[in-house]
């Protein structure tokens, strides 16, 4: 899905009225998923590394998925701070770009602070988007074809994700 900041804001408000997303005071579990993402990351990262027996392609499909639920807790992890939890994946997409993008107004406000670094752009989102259709085609095909620059690529992009998410997380 393209990112375009309405097109999110009016999901995100027929995903409330679903209630897959909802309001939350839990902020206990902010650092449990974020300790999750991180973990997962490093197994994501290892699993690039397979021991000879197994064909390499299912170490490969399985890295991307472990990447992208590494992705998925730091999702959650922010939107804990934010005030929301989700109930699916799409709505974590949904939450993350509605209420972490932020509109140019937010953004300017962002820079005159010296802020820059809370600053979550919209390539996140399609960060989270890609690793998400291509984790969901590695557990669903029966043998999906993937190169080691794709996975490579979705590990890098993972890093960023969880690391810009630290950035803002912490402070």
């Amino acid at each position: 899905m393209e990112f375009i900041k309405e097109k999110y804001e009016e999901k995100f408000k027929e995903l409330k009225r679903q209630h897959l997303i909802v309001e939350s005071t839990a902020t206990f579990k902010i650092n449990l998923f974020f300790k999750k993402a991180e973990t997962s990351l490093l197994i994501a990262i290892n699993q690039r590394n397979p021991p000879k027996t197994p064909e390499k392609i299912y170490w490969l499909q399985w890295s991307i998925t472990i990447a992208y639920y590494a992705m998925l807790y730091a999702t959650k992890a922010i939107l804990l701070k934010k005030g929301y939890e989700v109930k699916t994946h799409e709505a974590a997409q949904i939450a993350l770009g509605h209420l972490l993008v932020p509109n140019e107004l937010e953004k300017e406000d962002l820079e005159i602070l010296n802020q820059t670094h809370k600053i979550f752009e919209d390539e996140y989102v399609t960060y989270f988007e890609d690793a998400r259709k291509e984790s969901s085609t590695a557990r669903y095909q029966a043998r999906p074809s993937y190169t080691e620059r794709r996975v490579d690529e979705i590990i890098s992009n993972a890093k960023k994700f969880i690391k810009k998410i630290s950035e803002i997380i912490k402070d």
